[in-house]
């Protein structure tokens, strides 16, 4: 991972000033590596010696930072990892701009690996993940969402690149397709596990558990699962009330308490929690087909990881 990180702070280079200011604030300002660290570790558990990994987990990182700096953009957020976010500081035009030039500089670690395989892998998560942020606009603000649609998006916006990220280890060691298989699943349903929690957290947690300001995906119209159960669950006036949070912009404080209210009430946040215990589970699982490692620990680590941010 320090090599990792040493070639992220060399990609992230330009001679244009503000590109390398930009991606060295969000690169630097306390990001977990999740992500990266899952195609580390899931090429060493498979025997892997070269230094291919490396680049491919920079590659990783490059694609989830410049998502980040789009989705700020996108949602208008003003705190990213407890800092301001690169849009509120230089705007949202260099934002995207920037976002672009790493999803570039991505690109570029694929092709320098030389695996077909891994590059399919990964521009297959970037378009999904694409697709899973056009999802979401649509969906946003629009009580009619099921709980099987939301689960579909977080499938594409999230669980895709951590999805992809396990699954580059095992190519770039040479693994079989049963191999490459177990790593997919235990990635994605990682994934949903992750932002399981976040939906909880965003509505129980602090702007520390969640490196952004609690309450904005209510303030954002964003419906997630605690509020699609706390909807299902809920008498026609509490419907009304959702209805008119979510679609017609009432999301004050007072409206945010009364949305935490509703959401405690029907045990929302257990249910999710519950969920994301089964996806949990799942990645689990799926890790422990691989021979005993430190690399295999490490990746049932960031599973215990995922789910404890709501112990």
């Amino acid at each position: 991972m320090t090599r990792v990180n040493e070639l992220i702070l060399s990609m992230a280079g330009s001679n244009v000033e503000l590109i390398p200011e930009i991606a060295e604030h969000l690169i630097s300002s306390g990001g977990k590596r999740l992500r990266p660290m899952l195609t580390i570790a899931s090429a060493l558990a498979h025997g892997y010696d070269g230094d291919a990994h490396v680049k491919l987990a920079a590659s990783v990182e490059f694609m989830h930072t410049a998502t980040l700096l789009h989705d700020d953009v996108v949602d208008e957020s003003d705190l990213r990892r407890g800092k301001k976010t690169a849009r509120t500081i230089w705007g949202n035009q260099a934002s995207v701009l920037v976002g672009d030039f790493l999803l570039g500089q991505a690109f570029k670690m694929m092709v320098e690996v030389g695996s077909l395989a891994a590059l399919d892998i990964l521009s297959t998560a970037s378009a999904v993940i694409a697709e899973g942020e056009v999802w979401q606009l649509s969906a946003a603000k629009h009580m009619t969402t099921s709980e099987a649609d939301y689960l579909a998006v977080v499938d594409a916006k999230t669980a895709a690149l951590f999805s992809a990220a396990a699954e580059v280890g095992p190519v770039v060691a040479g693994a079989g397709m049963a191999e490459r298989e177990a790593m997919r699943r235990y990635g994605r349903n990682l994934g949903l596990a992750f932002q399981l929690v976040d939906d909880v957290l965003d509505y129980d947690g602090s702007a520390t558990d969640l490196g952004k300001n609690t309450g904005d995906d209510f303030r954002e119209g964003k419906i997630t699962l605690p509020v699609i159960l706390a909807y299902q669950a809920g008498d026609e006036t509490e419907r009304a009330f959702w209805r008119d949070a979510m679609e017609g912009g009432r999301n004050d404080d007072e409206a945010l308490r009364q949305a935490k209210g509703l959401i405690r009430a029907h045990g929302a946040l257990e249910s999710t929690i519950a969920r994301a215990r089964l996806y949990g589970e799942a990645a689990h699982e799926a890790a422990t087909s691989l021979p005993a490692s430190p690399s295999r620990e490490a990746l049932l680590g960031v599973v215990a990881f995922c789910i404890d941010r709501v112990n």
